[in-house]
């Protein structure tokens, strides 16, 4: 069964990029359009991996985090900031949120495939 991936975005071309991306690499991949929509799905299914930008209307990236790392089923899953932030006080605010790792916009389709497949096969 392909692995589960929850892309959380407010901007649609973004979500269609990684959609795109992740199911050429035979990822299945659910879309949210901000941090509420994301936890709501998160929510009602557990995702292999949640790749989630920052600046987003509701409900920003690390209020997400932190959101889905107080849930049981999300202690231990993998969870990506795909973002424009690139400063290192904001990479030090997600670790500390709980994300594993961070992409910067505009990403390479290739290489968020290559991390990707690093992170969960």
């Amino acid at each position: 069964m392909a692995k589960a991936i929850l892309a959380v975005d407010d901007s649609g071309s973004l979500r269609q990029m990684v959609v795109f991306s992740l199911r050429a690499a035979g990822y299945q991949v659910n879309e949210a359009v901000d941090g509420m929509d994301g936890l709501e799905k998160a929510k009602g299914q557990v995702f292999d991996l949640v790749l989630t930008d920052q600046n987003m209307p509701r409900m920003d990236g690390l209020t997400l985090i932190k959101a889905l790392r107080a849930l049981d089923s999300y202690k231990r899953v993998p969870i990506l900031m795909l973002t424009t932030e690139s400063s290192d006080s904001m990479k030090a605010k997600g670790k500390s949120a709980g994300a594993n790792g961070w992409l910067i916009k505009p990403f390479d389709p290739g290489r968020l495939t290559e991390v990707v497949k690093k992170v969960i096969g």
